[in-house]
């Protein structure tokens, strides 16, 4: 299976705003940058996670986008069930009607399982789980898996 590009850039979008958690909004453009992601793309990605509470929209000068919720709040699994449309890896799985094959079906249950296992995995990292395996490690090494294009955490 393949977690599709407007999953990996809504992560990364939320992520970003994570790390700048509670600083006031931030402008997109600033994301889009950060990130090396089209404005565009972001523009398109934002609107189901504003209409879902992940983020909401400050209007005017100090206008801007920030997250809704605490990054503890809010894990990975969530937000690519979200841009995903769901959490299986098949319709069928979750709507049997939808193959006239599901009751005969020797896999349904193996692409079930595989995508709750899944899915296990991914809801049981948080945002700020991420962002602190971004922070440089108590020995001095460089462990750093959130790369900015400009800036810092």
């Amino acid at each position: 299976m393949k977690i599709s590009t407007r999953s990996r850039y809504g992560v990364r979008l939320l992520l970003d705003m994570a790390s700048r958690y509670q600083k006031g909004p931030v402008h997109l453009a600033d994301v889009a940058a950060n990130q090396g992601i089209s404005l565009k793309y972001l523009e398109q990605i934002i609107i189901p996670l504003k209409k879902a509470n992940y983020i909401k929209s400050v209007r005017g000068p100090k206008g801007g986008h920030s997250l809704a919720r605490p990054p503890e709040e809010i894990t990975v699994g969530e937000i690519v069930a979200l841009l995903e449309e769901g959490d299986t890896f098949l319709e069928c799985s979750s709507r049997p009607e939808a193959c006239d094959r599901a009751g005969l079906c020797l896999t349904r249950d193996v692409w079930r399982e595989a995508a709750k296992a899944m899915f296990d995995h991914l809801n049981a990292i948080t945002l700020a789980d991420l962002l602190k395996k971004s922070q440089p490690a108590p020995t001095g090494g460089n462990n750093h898996v959130f790369p900015y294009r400009h800036g810092s955490l």
